[in-house]
């Protein structure tokens, strides 16, 4: 019997110890940032015309001289939109006025790169792509706030991100070892 529960425990302390040398080891918590690309973090305007802009063109059908314009349209204008939702935050009746004259201001820009179809197509799904664009607008401001919170981006130049210590071991040497140690 006793052979039995030596040969389980020896099974048991083989297992745990090649569990834990099989882990990789614990790398530097500071992970360097790809500075050539820009976060959607960091750039949730740029994030939201590009969504915008790829439903836009999958609707329209255009072509890739169309969808280079109308990329360059939406990310000044939803640019322009983003600063008037922070200037006007709060006041939902002057946010929807100023857009709605931003939005004309894409109209007239997009008349002179789309088609005489494909603009009617437009025309008549402008209430449609507003109310995407809003949709994703409020959806992505609350996961912003959520993932910025959860994982706060570096605030220092030298991209150092604030992560827990390392343990470190909790047994002590007994005694007085310090300097007046006799």
């Amino acid at each position: 019997m006793t052979t039995k529960i030596t040969f389980a425990s020896l099974i048991l302390a083989l297992l745990a110890g090649s569990a834990s040398a099989q882990q990789a080891p614990r790398t530097s918590t500071v992970a360097p940032q790809d500075k050539t690309q820009s976060s959607p973090r960091l750039n949730p305007v740029a994030e939201r015309a590009d969504r915008l802009s790829n439903h836009m063109v999958r609707d329209l059908h255009l072509n890739n001289y169309q969808a280079t314009k109308l990329r360059a349209i939406n990310a000044d204008k939803v640019a322009k939109m983003a600063a008037i939702e922070r200037k006007n935050a709060g006041n939902q009746k002057l946010i929807d006025e100023e857009c709605n004259g931003v939005c004309k201001e894409r109209d007239k820009e997009l008349m002179a790169v789309l088609s005489n179809d494909q603009y009617s197509s437009y025309f008549g799904s402008r209430a449609t792509y507003y109310r995407y664009d809003k949709d994703y607008a409020s959806q992505s401001a609350s996961i912003l706030l959520t993932n910025s919170v959860q994982n706060p981006s570096p605030a220092r130049a030298n991209d150092a991100t604030i992560s827990p210590t390392p343990e470190r071991p909790t047994n002590r040497p007994a005694g007085n070892l310090g300097r007046n140690a006799r």
